[in-house]
């Protein structure tokens, strides 16, 4: 009996241990005790997260992601971006590979039972994408063919879950997927339409045909479950820290150039964390 209650209390201590060293990583105090901060961004989704030719990071969560670094530890070379596909989000920051998530994190309430979303920055819809000899401009031309979408978006859940007569092709990669378009691998392509804009501006031949699907989503910074100290910094950032125009400014820094006057700079920006 004694030596099982030993196991047991070793046990209990091991996973309390475990528990309170999970909770702690990752927290305010420790980033800061490390002198830099990782956020996970994409690295093929132009203009939200991408490489640039001189391979260096760019895009509109990037532009949030050196702010963050320097209000949190005054400067913005003491963020370390990791690159992330949309499947593995959740995972990076589970495993502890990533303090923040801004890699167009949509938020659900499926996700949110996995990790905690701070206050938005972004709206989002769902849009389609398709050839201009061929357009799709309603759904239910595509039963029975092929969509694309990436692994791991809401894109995927959504058809998934809607409609079972449209054939999925799925890829981890962004650029897989759009490559997979280009070489009429599907009929269409599904992703958010505030992507979809700007890769259809710089692709002649293919239309978002249909600009919006199912509800107004908002897309948010990311934590891991629990570190309350890092998702209320965060929130306060958003709140005040930023200013009232921050994410106007990183639009016309980042989006701007690419979307020019074909979209409405209020129909993706939110300022202070308040959906209009």
């Amino acid at each position: 009996m004694k030596k099982i209650a030993l196991v047991i209390m070793s046990f209990a201590i091991a996973v309390s241990a475990f528990a309170g060293g999970k909770k702690e990583s990752g927290s305010v105090d420790k980033i800061k005790e490390a002198g830099s901060i990782r956020i996970g961004v994409f690295s093929d989704k132009a203009p939200f997260g991408y490489v640039d030719a001189e391979g260096e990071y760019q895009g509109y969560d990037v532009f949030f992601a050196r702010r963050i670094a320097l209000d949190m530890l005054g400067s913005e070379d003491a963020v370390q971006f990791v690159p992330v596909e949309a499947a593995s989000r959740v995972e990076y920051l589970l495993s502890n590979k990533v303090d923040i998530i801004l890699a167009n994190f949509t938020v659900t309430p499926e996700r949110a039972e996995a990790v905690d979303f701070a206050l938005p920055y972004m709206k989002v819809a769902l849009g389609i994408v398709s050839p201009d000899s061929e357009p799709i401009t309603d759904i239910s031309q595509l039963d029975g063919k092929t969509l694309i979408v990436d692994k791991g978006t809401t894109a995927e859940i959504y058809f998934t879950k809607n409609y079972p007569n449209i054939k999925l092709l799925a890829f981890d990669q962004n650029t897989e997927a759009l490559n997979a378009l280009k070489d009429r691998r599907g009929d269409a392509l599904a992703h958010d339409n505030t992507f979809l804009f700007a890769w259809a501006i710089q692709n002649p031949g293919f239309t978002v045909t249909i600009d919006s699907i199912g509800s107004l989503d908002t897309i948010a910074p990311a934590v891991q479950k629990g570190n309350k100290t890092l998702l209320e910094w965060l929130n306060n950032e958003i709140k005040t820290g930023l200013g009232s125009t921050f994410f106007h400014e990183d639009y016309n820094a980042t989006l701007l150039p690419v979307y020019g006057d074909n979209v409405d700079p209020e129909a993706v920006v939110v300022e202070n964390g308040v959906v209009n």
